[in-house]
């Protein structure tokens, strides 16, 4: 793993799932470049696959499996936790968001793939894409 890595929100990779054709194949482009993520956006990935798409588990482990395979996968720990705790206070995002942000940090990615957080916004060294704003 390299810092030019990205890290990769879950909601970005959710539109592996999508019917919008354009936001599937570009989400499926920049996995297929590699990247970074943490355990929790595989069990994010994991919980809205089952209860809001209806996919089975086994499904879900084929998915993750592949995802898996394209990404580094980062433990999320007591560091992340209090990092995402003193991001969530200082940047006014969702616990759950710091925690994802504080995964990208710990990685040393320069770069975060999401759609819900403030595109082009840098926080320590990491700026925020959203992936599929028009350019």
């Amino acid at each position: 793993m390299t810092a030019a890595e990205p890290f990769f929100d879950t909601n970005v990779l959710l539109y592996l799932l999508s019917e919008e054709a354009g936001r599937a194949d570009r989400a499926e482009g920049l996995l297929a470049a590699g990247g970074v993520i943490s355990v929790q956006v595989l069990n994010e990935f994991a919980s809205v696959a089952s209860r809001k798409i209806g996919l089975s588990f086994s499904q879900i482990r084929e998915l993750l499996a592949t995802i898996r395979t394209a990404c580094t996968v980062k433990p999320v720990d007591i560091a992340t936790h209090e990092q995402g705790i003193a991001l969530a206070e200082r940047y006014r995002y969702s616990v759950y968001d710091s925690l994802i942000l504080a995964a990208a940090l710990q990685a040393g990615c320069h770069v975060l793939y999401s759609e819900d957080l403030h595109d082009g916004q840098r926080i320590n060294g990491l700026t925020i894409r959203n992936p599929f704003a028009a350019n």
